[in-house]
């Protein structure tokens, strides 16, 4: 059988082709010399720098409770009720929306005794706890909001938390901070080591935000003759800590 010429070239390039990619699959990948020094990588200077940056809280977080008593869950539940209308009505006179506040718990649990002649155990009477949580968007608020609700009949405080509204901002000028001091130590090394710094190689971080603090945490069964002064409240400041860990390429100095 004979071929048309433009058979025979579609077969010539074919075989060419096929030939070209036997040798580039047998050519081997040079190799340095037996015995030759491997390349040195390039040098690099890594540090880490820590830095932060301070915020006076704004914000508050108020945990208030009203406790009541009685021989029936019944009766000490609305007596709780009343109590509880008259403290959240206080807070709401000093100016803070209804929604920001909220219930975070609702208990009611039976008192008991032993009796030794029986030796069983009875129930005497029934506890009721009604809490809630007031968010305070002003720090100042925070001793008038106190003053008003334990004038009112709430007797428990289980507590009260400062926060800011402006972490974000102060978490980035933590951050800004450990950078500069890794780069002005690096940049000290680099120069006692006789050149200078090269480009970034790598960054990373870690940032340590405080939670709200707290201020304390207890029961607030105050006096009405505590009541004559006004309670003072302090919001003191928080510290945002940022560590940065860096490393950059060494320039020897020629």
């Amino acid at each position: 059988m004979r071929l048309s010429p433009a058979r025979l070239a579609c077969s010539a390039v074919l075989v060419a082709a096929t030939a070209v990619a036997a040798r580039a699959q047998a050519t081997p990948t040079p190799q340095p010399p037996m015995g030759a020094p491997m390349p040195m990588p390039p040098a690099t200077i890594a540090v880490s720098g820590q830095g932060e940056a301070t915020v006076v809280p704004d914000r508050a977080r108020l945990s208030i409770g009203v406790q009541t008593q009685a021989a029936t869950a019944a009766d000490a539940s609305a007596r709780n009720a009343a109590l509880q209308r008259a403290v959240i009505d206080a807070v709401r006179a000093q100016g803070v929306p209804a929604d920001q506040i909220s219930t975070s718990g609702y208990n009611v649990y039976p008192e008991q005794t032993y009796d030794q002649q029986t030796r069983r155990s009875r129930i005497t009477g029934y506890n009721v706890q009604n809490t809630v949580v007031v968010e305070l968007q002003r720090t100042a608020q925070v001793g008038p909001v106190l003053d008003a609700v334990l004038a009112r009949g709430a007797n428990l405080v289980s507590s009260l938390q400062f926060y800011s509204s402006q972490l974000e901002g102060v978490r980035r000028q933590a951050l800004q901070n450990a950078v500069r001091r890794a780069r002005a130590d690096a940049e000290a090394m680099a120069s006692a080591a006789g050149g200078q710094l090269g480009e970034l190689i790598e960054l990373s971080s870690d940032v340590n935000v405080p939670v709200p603090r707290p201020v304390y945490a207890a029961a607030a069964r105050m006096a009405r003759d505590a009541m004559a002064e006004a309670t003072p409240v302090s919001e003191g400041t928080q510290t945002v800590n940022a560590t940065v860990s860096a490393r950059w390429r060494f320039v020897a100095g020629r």
